[in-house]
């Protein structure tokens, strides 16, 4: 009996087959991939996020309260802290020259305009070295105030971009409402050094009982719109532990 092998045609057709399916499985693994890649943006993206949001409030709840030196100052740009480091212990200076028996830190936030990034901007934090001597943290605290101006090279070292922004907004809470930092109504009763001193610069470097943190966040893996993040002093009677 004389063997029969494959027609022209049928070969043709075998070889079409099995580039359309090759093509098929090509889509749905190109398909699986841009999925992932994705889903691990978002999920960077997130992340950040909310490590940022975490480092806030950190930074808030570490405000060193020390003599003659501000914790908080916000001047409608830049906020400004004095905060404890990891290790610092509540504050109990006796020298005229040493800041604490532990070590803080000056840190500033901000947004910086930016059109090339998403939502026109960034939210970035600054921070100092740790320092221990008062000339330290009034060269770092003046640092600060520049980088929040015009950032450079010399200030760029401590910088961290932590996500896209629209743009942010501040509140204080400070005799029972929520309030413009730098309005006259933010300064609590009681807790001004200085009568003779601006009111507005008064509210703007006095600790509130709360801030209310507002982002905008543009379009992007992480979702967009306004969040909505609320701190409350640790030290506030009543405040949650």
């Amino acid at each position: 009996m004389k063997a029969r092998g494959f027609t022209l045609i049928e070969v043709l057709v075998a070889i079409s087959v099995m580039a359309l399916m090759s093509l098929m499985a090509w889509r749905g693994l190109d398909g699986m991939l841009r999925s992932q890649s994705s889903l691990q943006s978002r999920s960077d993206e997130i992340r950040s996020l909310q490590a940022g949001l975490a480092q806030w409030q950190s930074d808030l709840d570490q405000l060193a309260e020390l003599p003659g030196t501000p914790s908080w100052d916000w001047n409608g740009q830049v906020l400004r802290l004095t905060r404890r480091t990891a290790d610092a212990s509540l504050p109990d200076s006796t020298s005229s020259n040493s800041l604490a028996p532990a070590s803080v830190r000056v840190v500033a936030w901000t947004w910086r305009s930016d059109p090339g990034r998403p939502g026109g901007g960034d939210w970035q934090r600054w921070q100092s070295p740790p320092l221990t001597q008062r000339q330290d943290w009034q060269s770092a605290w003046s640092l600060a105030e520049q980088w929040g101006q015009t950032a450079n090279d010399g200030t760029r070292a401590g910088q961290i971009q932590i996500h896209p922004l629209s743009g942010w907004q501040l509140f204080v809470h400070r005799g029972g409402s929520w309030t413009n930092p730098l309005s006259n109504a933010a300064v609590t009763p009681g807790r001004i050094d200085n009568p003779n001193t601006n009111a507005n610069a008064r509210a703007s470097a006095t600790t509130p009982d709360g801030v209310r943190l507002v982002l905008s966040l543009p379009p992007g893996p992480a979702g967009m719109g306004a969040l909505t993040l609320d701190w409350v002093r640790p030290t506030l009677s009543g405040a949650p532990s």
